[in-house]
């Protein structure tokens, strides 16, 4: 197909919103229509016009591969920033680079990591699991003894509560997606299944709860409803097929896909069944959000509907007008993203995207859309929708359930700790991108 005939097939399609936004059946009508109306530009040149010749690298041996493979000293920028840098005394914090990846697996070593007191030094030979509390025969596992058990993979986000904190700003922040909601990532985990474990130990009929505590030297615990253990909680061993990470809770540590992230309670050492809530500093006061009125809402666990737009978005200029994708991530403890809209007008008109296929329950949920931009100024926005019918709501829905002085949204007629209207991407005529409130 020549440019003449794939500039006059991609007009045809026309529109879906204002601003230049294209419906996602663009994507359907052939890949040969969307390349060639993108090489129309100058992102490719014909090889009639340029001479094939052997590079530098192309004219002697490379470099051998080691035991470990490591990624090119190119991608050496793509890194998680850091508070606390130093490691001193206190919390610290590792925020994952969304706006320098791809796909919906984040890679090991750029996981988010919030940490109270570093990450312990765990032997694994000489780590145990202990079940106890309110069942037939208490149980001690070893790691290996562990690995006897049947093995499940599943693919999951993990949250934390205060993901995208920086959105209560009462003014927007000069922040890229990472500064915004680097404390989400999506990883494929496996393990054993929580129910298992439990089943074998015998559950006493009063256990209603349990709780989950670390081997970290805060010993940082959380107490979890025994309903959500026995539907789909795990003890992950495994991080995208290796064994964990240190920061992410090796050899062991609590998965309760979709709740927040500090209830799946890392470097596991004990699960205590219980007839009530431990009633913690952890949920009595931690993770327990002030409501307008002054009272505390305790035990809300789930992480809501969310998106966010990585490609355009802060560091990451336009390069001329022209056609563009735009990309992003949606996720929601309620099962699977069911549909996202997309604007390029600040939410006055919108636009479905494409979602990415496989689209898993409880996992990111890459959708992407095509977008002609025409070098004008334009805000970008999502929002996402899940098989529960939930939906992302818009600033304005939340500003007018909640009003500008409260910190607690009220999404789907529950408050959550996290901000989940859209993040506003603002592109001048120069294609810088930057935060706005819109």
């Amino acid at each position: 197909m020549n440019k003449k005939d794939s500039t006059r097939v991609w007009k045809d399609l026309g529109p879906a919103a204002e601003n230049g936004l294209f419906d996602r059946r663009a994507f359907f009508k052939g890949g040969s229509v969307l390349a060639a109306a993108i090489t129309g530009y100058t992102i490719a040149k014909p090889l009639q016009a340029q001479t094939l010749s052997d590079d530098p690298w192309s004219g002697s041996a490379g470099t051998p591969s080691g035991p470990y493979e490591t990624r090119s000293r190119f991608e050496n920028d793509v890194v998680r920033t850091m508070t606390n840098p130093n490691g001193e005394p206190r919390s610290q914090q590792s925020r994952t680079p969304h706006h320098m990846l791809d796909g919906t697996f984040t890679p090991n070593g750029l996981h988010f990591v919030i940490s109270r007191s570093g990450s312990p030094d765990i032997d694994p030979e000489q780590h145990r699991l202990v079940i106890h509390g309110l069942v037939k025969q208490p149980l001690v596992f070893t790691l290996e003894s562990l690995m006897r058990y049947p093995m499940v993979s599943r693919m999951h986000f993990v949250e934390c509560g205060g993901n995208s904190a920086p959105m209560w700003s009462p003014e927007p922040l000069d922040a890229d997606v990472q500064g915004l909601h680097g404390y989400v990532s999506c990883a494929e985990w496996s393990g054993v299944m929580l129910s298992t474990l439990l089943e074998e130990a015998g559950i006493d009929p009063t256990a209603k709860w349990l709780i989950a505590e670390g081997s970290d030297s805060l010993a940082l615990h959380r107490s979890i409803p025994l309903s959500k253990a026995l539907d789909d909680a795990m003890i992950a061993l495994y991080q995208n097929g290796e064994k964990l990470m240190p920061g992410n809770g090796y050899p062991m540590r609590l998965l309760v896909p979709g709740w927040e992230g500090n209830m799946n309670v890392k470097w596991l050492r004990r699960i205590e069944l219980l007839d009530q809530p431990a009633m913690s500093i952890y949920e009595a006061r931690t993770y327990a959000p002030i409501l307008p009125g002054g009272k505390a809402y305790q035990f809300y666990f789930l992480q809501e509907v969310k998106s966010f737009i990585t490609r355009p978005s802060p560091g990451l200029s336009m390069n001329g007008q022209g056609l563009y994708e735009i990309s992003g991530v949606a996720y929601s403890a309620n099962g699977r993203i069911s549909k996202v809209l997309v604007s390029a007008d600040g939410g006055q008109t919108w636009a479905e995207a494409a979602l990415q296929e496989p689209v898993l329950s409880k996992a990111f949920t890459r959708f992407r859309i095509p977008w002609q931009w025409d070098g004008g100024p334009a805000v970008l926005q999502s929002r996402a929708w899940d098989e529960a019918g939930h939906v992302q709501p818009t600033r304005s829905e939340i500003v007018a359930a909640r009003g500008e002085a409260s910190r607690v949204p009220s999404l789907n007629g529950f408050p959550s700790q996290h901000y989940n209207g859209p993040t506003s991407w603002q592109i001048d005529q120069a294609g810088e991108v930057k935060h706005v409130y819109a």
